[in-house]
């Protein structure tokens, strides 16, 4: 596949979403799928929440006009996947599943990615890696959903994580890689102009549980042809630091607080930063950021010696476990002090 069909994707990816935002939202609207403020948000008025439905359709829309016939299957199955989380994701917005129902159909979903031979192949026994695959595309695929907490949140790192997936396998030589980057790019972007501060549409789980997924299928199927599996293990880490760093706080946080991790609340990285005095576009430019920054971090893991790779990706890492650490003394020094 040419470098420059990716071009089309993503162009097709957002002009669809930018095309049927709209649309998701009077159906939204109609069918009484809308945020209700509680105070568990940060929005004080009803929003539509159908935004997935434009961004499921101009994804796989993207893929499906451009995609090669050799890619076909393949795309396939990760489309079907997609399919049915987004149906999932949409009756949860409307009738609330709970979270052991959509831990099953995730799980379900990553089934079917193995069966149609897209895993994990770290340790090489079927049994390890495919239990490695399911947990993955779970912790990805709830990351993604815990983040949409905030206008532009989780659209917006999708958008980065997408991107520095579709710029590393351009460098690996990877085009199912990359289509898929560019049709998630493309359609992230395409939302998030509806998304952004102050939001007039919302994607509800119908588009975070897709755009999880995409994510987590993206980390699974990159691959390197010189750096060793010792080092290359850390890239996906790295560009989905974000929404792996949140997930992690929120429930190690809701655990230490005798809280059932799938309770909702106000204690995500975004409104952390926001009890310290920064505005919500102010925490969506810091948490952007930072998204940029793993990802060069990411990059470069990628690129140099196995040797520079390592030192690199274990110093990131190890930056990540430093800003955990703060995160929770802001916690207990500003969040819980005004509660």
């Amino acid at each position: 596949m040419d470098t420059l069909q990716f071009v089309p994707i993503m162009v097709t990816g957002f002009a669809l979403a930018l095309g049927m935002t709209p649309l998701s939202r009077a159906i939204a609207m109609r069918l009484g799928v809308v945020a209700i403020p509680s105070g568990r948000n940060i929005h004080k008025d009803f929003k539509p929440m159908m935004g997935g439905m434009a961004i499921y359709v101009a994804f796989a829309l993207a893929l499906l006009l451009f995609s090669p016939p050799q890619h076909l299957a393949e795309f396939g199955a990760i489309i079907g996947s997609a399919t049915f989380l987004a149906l999932v994701g949409l009756i949860d917005d409307r009738f609330d599943l709970g979270i052991k129902t959509k831990l099953v159909a995730q799980s379900l979903a990553g089934v079917v990615l193995i069966l149609a031979d897209i895993h994990i192949s770290l340790f090489r026994l079927p049994l390890l890696d495919y239990g490695l695959t399911i947990f993955w595309i779970l912790a990805i695929t709830n990351a993604v959903n815990f983040l949409d907490n905030m206008d532009g949140l989780a659209a917006g790192l999708a958008t980065i994580a997408a991107g520095f997936f579709m710029l590393i396998s351009f460098t690996e030589g990877l085009p199912v890689v990359s289509a898929l980057a560019a049709a998630l790019m493309g359609s992230a972007v395409g939302f998030l102009i509806y998304n952004f501060n102050p939001a007039s549409s919302f994607m509800g789980d119908m588009g975070s549980l897709v755009l999880g997924f995409v994510l987590a299928t993206l980390g699974i199927k990159l691959e390197f042809g010189s750096q060793p599996p010792g080092v290359t293990w850390m890239v996906p880490i790295l560009i989905l630091a974000l929404p792996l760093f949140d997930i992690t706080l929120v429930v190690l946080t809701r655990i230490m607080e005798g809280r059932s991790p799938g309770q909702g609340g106000k204690d995500h990285s975004s409104h952390r930063l926001m009890s310290i005095g920064l505005s919500q576009r102010w925490t969506l430019f810091v948490l952007y950021g930072a998204c940029l920054f793993f990802g060069m971090v990411a990059f470069a893991v990628s690129v140099e010696t196995p040797e520079r790779a390592l030192v690199i990706g274990l110093a990131g890492l190890a930056l990540l476990g430093l800003l955990f650490i703060s995160m929770m003394i802001v916690r207990r020094r500003f969040q819980l002090r005004s509660t």
